[in-house]
């Protein structure tokens, strides 16, 4: 087993440190503990499903747009990236990014949001918190304990990557302080991804147009560092400069961490989690233009007039699905009959609308309701 005090640089988290299990179990013989945690999420149910919910697209007819599972890949990509080169714990990082979409519904945003409103005299809904939930309570793989027992550290990376912390709820995660340096990179390498794959299929699906997208500073500053380019298509042209743009921000990223890491003397994990600010960040001018074009995004791609009509068929089906579990828990497969009794029948039903697949809910509401599902 390799070494993590020599390996890593002091800052970084190491299994052998690790604030453990909820429920302690014996040490693998030649697996680090965040090894163990990456091999429990690659092998659950709730992982294989995320290749059937939405990232954009709600049951898209091309094979090419981007599914929650191809997100998770590609942010782990890069968040490994990023983990290696500032000599961190590469294991954790990718336990977290393997599990941070966990907890996403059918029809991404759309069916959370639904879910949210009809869950919002019950807590609410939000996708952060339901990951820790499946890999804590839902997923059902060991016969000793509900979930898949994995370490502190990965499930504080979990719940921290939320923007809707809950310091009652959750009093075992020091929310007040920051997470690790493997949790904090998690949520720039997940804006990394969707923003430029979001590009990628906006363009791809004709929402977007290459005209809309040069005014933008990101754009601006890609092209100023790399002139040479010169593709035979504007297809080529618009993946050659994703990954200018994708290079970019890591290359900014990891420099300001650096910085930031120097500044405020981070020579321990105790300094990460003291030091009161994020060391993982952008720089100003790169920041800057991160939002612009995140907003442009959320103009342009997610509000588009195609987008929010499959949004609206999503929450339809979300809502009458509540409706109909809920007016009869009978409907619900056999095995939650003990989960109504222990949480109730509004958390059982959301955790099951939840982990649903698109083509799944799609399924059930057509099964259900014996009607067409059309927007309102």
């Amino acid at each position: 087993m390799i070494d993590e005090k020599i390996s890593l640089a002091s800052y970084a988290s190491k299994s052998e440190t690790s604030r453990g299990r909820k429920f302690p179990e014996p040490k693998h013989t030649y697996r680090t503990e965040f090894q163990r945690d990456r091999e429990r999420i690659i092998h659950s149910r709730a992982f294989r499903r995320l290749e059937h919910k939405t990232q954009v697209f709600i049951n898209p007819e091309s094979d090419h747009y981007r599914t929650r599972l191809t997100h998770t890949i590609e942010v782990s990509q890069i968040a490994r990236t990023i983990a290696r080169v500032l000599n961190l714990n590469e294991d954790l990082t990718e336990s977290i990014s393997l599990a941070h979409d966990l907890g996403h519904t059918p029809f991404g945003h759309a069916g959370e949001r639904e879910l949210n409103r009809i869950m919002f005299d019950y807590g609410g809904f939000e996708h952060n918190r339901q990951s820790l939930r499946v890999v804590d309570f839902l997923e059902k793989n060991y016969s000793d304990f509900d979930g898949l027992n994995l370490t502190w550290e990965t499930r504080e990376g979990l719940i921290k990557h939320s923007s809707n912390l809950d310091y009652n709820q959750h009093p075992d995660f020091e929310l007040n302080k920051p997470a690790s340096l493997e949790a904090q990179i998690i949520d720039l390498a997940d804006e990394i991804a969707y923003n430029n794959h979001d590009l990628d299929d906006g363009i791809s699906s004709k929402f977007l147009n290459m005209s809309d997208i040069t005014s933008l500073k990101i754009w601006q500053i890609a092209l100023k560092h790399n002139t040479n380019i010169n593709p035979k298509t504007e297809k080529l042209f618009l993946r050659e400069m994703i990954r200018i743009i994708i290079n970019l921000l890591v290359t900014d990223l990891l420099s300001t961490t650096r910085n930031n890491i120097s500044e405020n003397r981070i020579f321990s994990l105790e300094d990460v989690r003291d030091c009161g600010i994020k060391c993982v960040c952008f720089s100003n001018e790169v920041y800057k233009a991160n939002q612009e074009f995140k907003a442009f995004l959320k103009e342009k791609f997610y509000r588009h007039s195609k987008i929010m009509e499959m949004s609206q068929i999503a929450e339809k089906c979300i809502r009458e699905l509540f409706e109909i579990y809920s007016n009869d828990t009978s409907m619900l497969p056999v095995e939650y009959k003990d989960k109504l009794k222990k949480d109730g029948t509004m958390l059982t039903v959301c955790d099951y609308i939840a982990g649903m697949t698109d083509r799944y809910a799609f399924d059930e509401y057509k099964r259900l309701t014996n009607k067409p599902l059309t927007a309102d």
